[in-house]
């Protein structure tokens, strides 16, 4: 198998069995079903580093698996949200250049901004829009659970993903620093 090929099966496989055992750590919001999730910023995480495809995946199976272990069912309007989030993120991994070690200020901007956008878009219309349409869910509860469930990922991903993908983009060489290094000999 090709070496990208494997890095790809092995990195969702090991988001989704990750994003599963962080599913039983969470802080309620007090809203019903809405909790703060760490699960989230591993999902972001993953996304960041390896891509849309991987992000898409790791929530998708990592979501599913997680409501049908917890809870003997699936609850797929908020597991097609979560599969959308991590391919809206991924879509911009390029940017943030965490696997080359370029982590910095501006690409920490750049991904708590695009995290914010893609939790508003994923949390406050696809999945209370998907309530509605395959649950026949009550607007006004489903929108709520919708905008706490943005702030929440959006608070936990900005401290969790951010200080994860920091402290991960230091153990990669830097891409300038390798030029350097090539220039001299």
């Amino acid at each position: 198998m090709h070496n990208s090929k494997v890095r790809f099966v092995v990195s969702t496989g090991i988001g989704a069995a990750l994003f599963v055992v962080l599913s039983f750590v969470s802080i309620p919001t007090g809203i019903p079903n809405t909790s703060l999730e760490t699960r989230v910023a591993l999902l972001a995480f993953f996304a960041a580093v390896f891509g849309p495809v991987v992000g898409g995946l790791v929530g998708f199976i990592g979501h599913a698996l997680a409501d049908a272990i917890q809870y003997g069912g699936v609850w797929w309007s908020w597991v097609i949200a979560d599969a959308i989030f991590g391919v809206l993120v991924g879509l911009f991994a390029h940017r943030w250049q965490i696997e080359q070690g370029n982590f910095g200020k501006k690409q920490i901007i750049s991904f708590n901004v695009i995290q914010v956008i893609a939790n508003a878009i994923c949390w406050c219309l696809i999945a209370p829009v998907l309530d509605i349409l395959i649950y026949a869910e009550p607007s006004n509860k489903v929108f709520t659970q919708g905008i706490i469930a943005a702030i929440a990922n959006s608070i936990s991903i900005a401290i969790l993903t951010t200080l994860l993908a920091t402290a991960y983009s230091k153990t990669k060489a830097k891409s300038s620093s390798l030029s350097k290094e090539d220039d001299q000999n």
